[in-house]
């Protein structure tokens, strides 16, 4: 008699070996045979054969500008490898520069097939909307939480993730960059110390001011166990970077306790449901305490300290509760005199400005509503009525940000929202002109609406380095960035020196002068794709060659030309513009139409020369 375990094995080796004659003697017929192969063969090349016939549509219907499928414009938009090979630098330099050029190429590109997929533009609304209305689930941006209220994922993740200053957490976004994207740089603490010594260097004072995320704050609208939370939540390294900024004389405006403590009293939300973004009534009362912080630290300190006069308003608070002292290099004048870049004698030139609110109704859909791509006039999640009040001047025109203000906020999005009209929520109602009303002074602006970590630092040492010193007379900068930055910002120590203006090789209208010209694309920045940021209009940067014109100042000249690219999530005919293009454009002066498209997000291009040329404004002919 045989072992047990022999017997075992060979029972286990018998139904393998029936199995094997099983699947081995499986018969199909011919016929189902080729039917089935047929129809794998049209799934398979229905996708690329419908999109292919759109595709020859859009030509017929001058929509698109060569009749081959999409899959070919890869090699009509490779970019001109064979410049950094053939440059003044090193071969192997070279060979690196043309493969990380091609890399971001092929990275662009399969964004590009993706995004205008007919079955995906077909398929990815409805599946959503089925997945948000019946299962409660959002996509890689949006998070959909308790009341159908809307979280931005990156928010989230700054909330949840790690500390942002834990040693290993730094190192780790180190190694975010990609063969054709140099890695972040990741502490806050050193682009903002370096910030603050740039303006000290000036008697210029910074004021950091973080705004908390809209799940800080509201918790309990992602999860029931916040509901009788009462703290804000924050990332695990917030209180250490907001206690160290302090510990070195940065003044930090932290809004997150007051926000709390207005949830508490009025029990009203005080972020909009759908939308990353407060709501107005809380901008209104944030820039009421931001005017006080100011008063407290700048204009009535504690005895002993200098003063700063802000015209004849008598700011409540008078010195009580200082968190920190003011800074150094102001000029002590017992509250007489001024700071910052003028003389203790000289007199105050800011007058006193007479404002008004004006009411306006305005009813929208929320920016993570937008990214969450439903079907078009979809009632899951309709717009949110809002009533914002617009700061207006004596003559009822919109209010200005002044050039000559001794306040500069650097904002995004946060001071952009009630601000900037193309994003929906109306104009002259944001934090800035909330601010420049409660001081009755004149407040200048520089806003982006995404990066805050280092886009409105880049703006401003842009204009300083072609010459235009946006901070001569200025005693205060207010910083305002979204508190997820910390955790995601690539926060770049960026230089802030005035340089000589350059001799101008670059085309560029006078203001109030409109030009037809020709050119060639040399290069372009790139687009996001629409749906993709929390923001829905987007400008790029164009380098045009080889310009034609008739007048000889012009022709033959070069410049760069920033172009909307995408307006309410829709790309323009710039986004899709590529290398050798020849395009026609009316070019304009960016003086003339600064104050309503600087603040747009915008995408710049990599040579830094280019980014300190003379730009203008340019307009696609239809």
């Amino acid at each position: 008699m045989k072992p047990e375990g022999t017997r075992a094995r060979q029972i286990q080796l018998t139904r393998e070996e029936v199995a094997r004659r099983e699947i081995g003697e499986t018969q199909i017929r011919p016929g189902l045979a080729a039917v089935l192969a047929l129809f794998f063969i049209a799934v398979i090349y229905s996708v690329p054969g419908l999109q292919n016939a759109v595709e020859s549509r859009l030509y017929f219907e001058g929509e698109r500008e060569t009749p081959w499928p999409q899959a070919f414009d890869f090699f009509r938009d490779m970019p001109p490898l064979h410049v950094h090979v053939t440059g003044e630098r090193h071969l192997f330099a070279g060979i690196f520069e043309a493969n990380r050029h091609m890399l971001r190429h092929i990275n662009t590109f399969e964004d590009q097939l993706e995004d205008e997929s007919v079955f995906g533009q077909v398929i990815r609304p409805t599946a959503q909307y089925v997945m948000a209305r019946w299962l409660g689930v959002g996509n890689e941006l949006a998070y959909i939480g308790r009341d159908r209220w809307l979280f931005y994922r990156p928010a989230i993740d700054h909330l949840t993730g790690p500390g942002f200053l834990d040693p290993r957490q730094l190192v780790r976004r180190l190694d975010e960059g990609t063969e054709w994207r140099p890695s972040p740089q990741p502490d806050p603490r050193k682009a903002i110390r370096q910030f603050h010594d740039q303006l000290a260097e000036r008697n210029i004072t910074l004021i950091v001011m973080p705004v908390p995320v809209k799940a800080s704050i509201h918790p309990e609208q992602m999860s029931e166990r916040y509901v009788d939370w009462e703290y804000p939540l924050q990332n695990p390294s917030y209180r250490k970077f907001i206690e160290e900024l302090k510990a070195e004389g940065i003044l930090v405006f932290d809004v997150s306790e007051p926000l709390i403590d207005r949830k508490r009293t009025t029990g009203a939300p005080q972020f909009l449901s759908a939308d990353t973004h407060w709501r107005p009534e809380t901008v209104e009362y944030v820039a009421a305490r931001l005017a006080e912080y100011i008063s407290e630290h700048l204009v009535n300190p504690p005895p002993g300290h200098h003063a700063l006069r802000f015209g004849d308003r008598t700011p409540p608070g008078r010195g009580e509760g200082m968190e920190s002292p003011p800074p150094e290099g102001w000029s002590r004048d017992n509250g007489t005199g001024v700071g910052g870049n003028r003389s203790a004698t000289e007199e105050d030139p800011s007058p006193n400005l007479s404002l008004r609110r004006q009411p306006v109704e305005i009813a929208a859909l929320g920016d993570i509503a937008h990214m969450l791509k439903l079907p078009e006039g979809q009632t899951l999640f309709p717009p949110e009525r809002v009533t914002t009040h617009q700061v207006l001047a004596d003559d009822g025109q919109l209010w200005r940000p002044s050039a000559d203000a001794d306040i500069l906020v650097l904002g995004d999005s946060f001071s952009n929202i009630y601000s900037l009209e193309p994003l929906g929520w109306g104009e002259s109602a944001g934090l800035i002109e909330q601010l420049s009303c409660e001081m009755r002074r004149p407040v200048d602006r520089l806003v982006r609406n995404d990066d805050g970590a280092h886009a409105t630092r880049a703006l401003l040492s842009r204009e300083l380095a072609r010459g235009r010193d946006r901070l001569d007379g200025k005693r205060i900068v207010v910083w305002q960035f979204s508190a997820r930055e910390l955790s995601i910002g690539d926060w770049q120590l960026i230089d802030m020196e005035v340089r000589e203006p350059e001799p101008a090789d670059f085309f560029a209208p006078e203001p109030g002068e409109e030009v037809w010209v020709r050119g060639w694309v040399r290069d372009i920045s790139p687009a996001p794709r629409p749906g993709t940021v929390p923001y829905r209009d987007h400008v790029v940067s164009v380098h045009l060659v080889d310009l034609e014109h008739d007048d000889e100042r012009i022709r033959d000249q070069q410049a760069v030309v920033y172009m909307m690219s995408m307006e309410d999530n829709v790309w323009t005919p710039a986004a899709r513009y590529r290398r050798g293009d020849r395009i026609e454009v009316r070019l304009r002066s960016w003086d003339d139409v600064a104050d309503r498209y600087e603040a747009v997000n915008r995408s710049e291009l990599d040579d830094w020369d280019l980014q300190l040329a003379p730009p203008a404004w340019g307009e696609t002919v239809k």
